[in-house]
């Protein structure tokens, strides 16, 4: 008895946990570094560097990477700025055993920063880190058992089910490197020093390509520079990019869930032809993670019989995965505020940034429902020589449905998100106008169980046992029987049925009458 088999694999990923901690650390400013009046703005980012588990806790170590823009304390007020590290460490619960790889993903960090004294800083932050488990599981189907011939084996009556299953291709995490320049339009003045920059993912976009992934996006670059002789001058710009990142084997007909991550983003300044310092040269690494999968049809064996033995199959439920749909939606959101607490003190937006905090996701017959949160900030310029600069923050609600064919409650929707596209604009003297693209990525799956036949054992027949059959049986057809079910449980075969009661068709439905004989008695 030779068995034929199908290979799959499914990645499966254990549920997230969500921590939050928070830190609270004095930070002395450095000697080479002016005296802080004001703190205008802070700004952070975790760097796990070591994640292992201690029992039923995951401990992840790493630096609180922070940055402070300010007002100096001199008798001529300048903008100035800082940046330090802080080291944590966090233990984090897991609900379940760590099976597989374990994953970090830093959420969001929100750094506060006060003054306690011109040259000392008290630096809080609020951090969310999302921990969970992740590993290729490889199992293999049985499609057919072939019988020796040779050996006299007696036949084997096979029912098979076609089967649309989603196997992983591969899994991959890997890093995809921007390097981008950006030259100061001609009313800008030379940058003299960097004070603060920010960098940001905007329209990303993948496509399966043979052996490989292609990505293209946008960075979002603002850079506010000091330009000497008192001056600050800011530059924004969008940098497109286009690349990458290698899968052997991938083809365009396959499916992909890509979560990327902008990191170790770095900008400095640097001469153009003229010997002028107005170039910013940006680096940055996009680390992926990423899964192809392909969809394959699988002729699954799910049971047989004998008629001149006994067979006792041995099955095993086996866990596979059946693709719904992909869905790349846009959310657009559209806000008006009124914000007295700055009315007649702002004179210029200089700059804006958004994330996106999903509050819930819910599974209803149109799709996912996902309520959320867009966190909206903005530097401006205002009515004070001595303090020039000041920062707002808000948030804005948002409720969107991302549309699917078909929802299940079980099904995994590997949701994510990200801010497509941002404006803010100022209306009047405290009112403003912001207008945003919110962009929602989901590879939609379910979990299916596939009837795996392991191993076949054959037992002889009972004379007893063959006996007591009837020779010949008449049977109303209830809802749901299905003449592979009947020929089994009678011991004869789906021909002799259909040639006794002349079913042409070889179908039959609810309420038919039909003689069912015993296989080798026959009245035809």
């Amino acid at each position: 008895m030779e068995y034929q088999t199908e290979r799959m694999q499914t990645f499966q990923t254990g549920k997230p946990v969500t921590d939050q901690f928070y830190m609270d650390h004095d930070y002395n400013v450095p000697d080479a570094k002016e005296d802080v009046r004001e703190v205008i703005l802070g700004a952070g980012s975790l760097m796990p560097e070591d994640v292992r588990v201690v029992e039923n806790y995951v401990k992840i170590t790493g630096k609180l990477k922070f940055r402070v823009l300010y007002v100096t304390d001199a008798a001529e007020r300048t903008v100035s700025s800082l940046e330090g590290r802080i080291p944590f460490e966090e233990m984090v619960c897991l609900e379940q055993e760590t099976i597989g790889n374990l994953a970090v993903v830093p959420v969001n960090v929100d750094v506060t920063a006060t003054v306690i004294h011109s040259r000392k800083l008290q630096i809080r932050a609020v951090c969310d880190i999302a921990v969970h488990t992740e590993e290729t599981v490889e199992t293999e189907i049985t499609t057919d058992l072939t019988e020796d011939k040779d050996a006299g084996e007696a036949p084997l009556y096979k029912r098979y089910e076609e089967r649309e299953l989603l196997s992983a291709f591969a899994s991959k995490r890997d890093i995809f490197r921007i390097r981008e320049e950006a030259a100061l339009e001609g009313t800008k003045e030379n940058i003299e020093t960097l004070l603060w920059t920010e960098v940001n993912l905007r329209k990303f976009d993948t496509r399966l390509e043979e052996d490989g992934i292609r990505l293209q996006g946008e960075l979002k670059l603002f850079a506010l520079y000091d330009a000497g002789e008192g001056k600050t001058d800011w530059v924004e710009r969008i940098l497109p990019f286009e690349g990458r990142t290698e899968c052997q084997g991938a083809e365009e007909t396959m499916y992909h869930q890509i979560f990327p991550e902008l990191a170790e983003v770095s900008v400095e300044p640097r001469m153009d032809e003229d010997g002028e310092m107005r170039v910013l040269s940006v680096e940055a690494a996009l680390e992926i993670r990423f899964v192809v999968y392909r969809e394959i049809k699988v002729s699954v064996l799910e049971d047989l019989y004998c008629l001149q033995k006994t067979c006792v199959p041995e099955i095993r439920e086996e866990q596979a995965e059946q693709l719904l749909m992909q869905n790349h939606s846009k959310c657009k959101v559209s806000e008006q505020l009124s914000l007295p607490e700055i009315k007649d003190n702002i004179l210029q937006i200089c700059h804006s940034s958004a994330r996106i905090q999903t509050e819930s996701v819910r599974a209803t017959d149109e799709g996912l429902q996902i309520e959320g949160v867009l966190h909206v900030s903005f530097l401006y310029i205002k009515a004070d020589d001595q303090i020039p600069f000041d920062t707002w923050q808000g948030m804005i609600p948002f409720s969107y449905t991302l549309e699917s064919n078909e929802t299940t409650g079980d099904m995994d929707y590997g949701l994510t998100e990200g801010v497509e596209q941002l404006s803010v604009n100022l209306l009047g003297s405290d009112e403003i106008e912001v207008r945003a693209v919110l962009a929602f990525y989901c590879f939609f799956k379910r979990p299916v169980t596939v009837p795996n036949i392991e191993s076949v054992a054959f037992q002889p027949v009972q004379a007893e046992e063959l006996e007591a059959r009837p020779g010949i049986v008449g049977y109303i057809v209830r809802s749901g029987d299905r003449l592979w079910d009947l020929a089994k449980r009678y011991q004869t075969t789906e021909e002799s049925i259909r040639e006794v009661n002349k079913l042409e068709n070889g179908e039959i439905k609810t309420g038919d009458k039909i003689l069912i004989f015993k296989e080798n008695m026959s009245i035809l």
